[in-house]
């Protein structure tokens, strides 16, 4: 009977080693270290309003300049913000930057805005939502690669074409709708319409806080904008970008 109480002394006395052996010696797990969270959702899950317009209380105007067709007007832009010393705001389309790769490093080194127009400049409304996002990532990526600035947040939708569900699908991008308060109708010069009547139709209708839309592709901004910003800074105005108005 000694003789089997022995053995299962021996035994345990064994296993017991052994299982202290194991923990002394088996690797400790080393819990993973808590990640922090870098993606956010865009604009904390919701939908941003749209901006019309800048701080009204402030007697500010802010000039955007849409890049879809031509560079008709491009330097006459450029250097006429560079002598009011204005920092300018532009809503590009990818093809566009493509084929302007080097006015758009100029806007750049020049301390300029450049924001998303879509890649191809469509309808978003008649687009569905993989079009939607796909227009407004791949003209980001364009830029993203020619300068290493993103787009975002903001995006102008082309002929301003856009409803409720448009700026849902491009707010789970990243992107804020800028549209505008003041039409300047430059665009309409092949139609007929004059450098004076677009002159008047900027001079007559903004004011604090306004956005005024004009283009690059024609040739009637780059021949009226020094005198409309030396009109509107003689009225007290003061010219911004969109980022320094809003």
């Amino acid at each position: 009977m000694n003789y089997y109480r022995g053995i299962i002394a021996v035994v345990l006395l064994c296993i017991f080693s052994g299982l202290y052996i194991f923990t002394k010696l088996a690797p400790k797990e080393i819990p993973l270290p808590v990640i922090p969270k870098t993606i956010q959702v865009p604009f904390n899950g919701t939908v941003p309003t749209e901006i019309t317009h800048s701080d009204t209380t402030k007697k500010q105007i802010i000039f955007t300049f849409d890049g879809g067709e031509g560079i008709q007007s491009a330097t006459a832009i450029l250097d006429i913000l560079k002598k009011h010393h204005v920092k300018g705001t532009f809503f590009l389309t990818g093809k566009w930057v493509l084929n302007n790769k080097s006015i758009v490093q100029r806007m750049l080194a020049e301390g300029h805005e450049i924001f998303n127009h879509t890649y191809d400049h469509p309808h978003l409304t008649e687009l569905d939502d993989k079009q939607i996002t796909d227009e407004l990532i791949t003209m980001d990526n364009v830029v993203v690669n020619l300068t290493g600035t993103s787009t975002k947040p903001y995006f102008r939708p082309p002929y301003g074409d856009r409803d409720a569900h448009v700026l849902a699908v491009a707010a789970q991008s990243g992107f804020r709708s800028v549209y505008w308060t003041v039409d300047a109708h430059d665009w309409m010069q092949s139609e007929g319409t004059t450098a004076e009547q677009v002159r008047e139709r900027i001079l007559a209708n903004v004011s604090s806080g306004a956005i005024v839309l004009m283009h690059i592709g024609d040739t009637i901004t780059g021949a009226i904008l020094d005198d409309v910003f030396t009109t509107l800074e003689g009225k007290g105005y003061k010219i911004v970008s969109l980022t320094q108005g809003i």
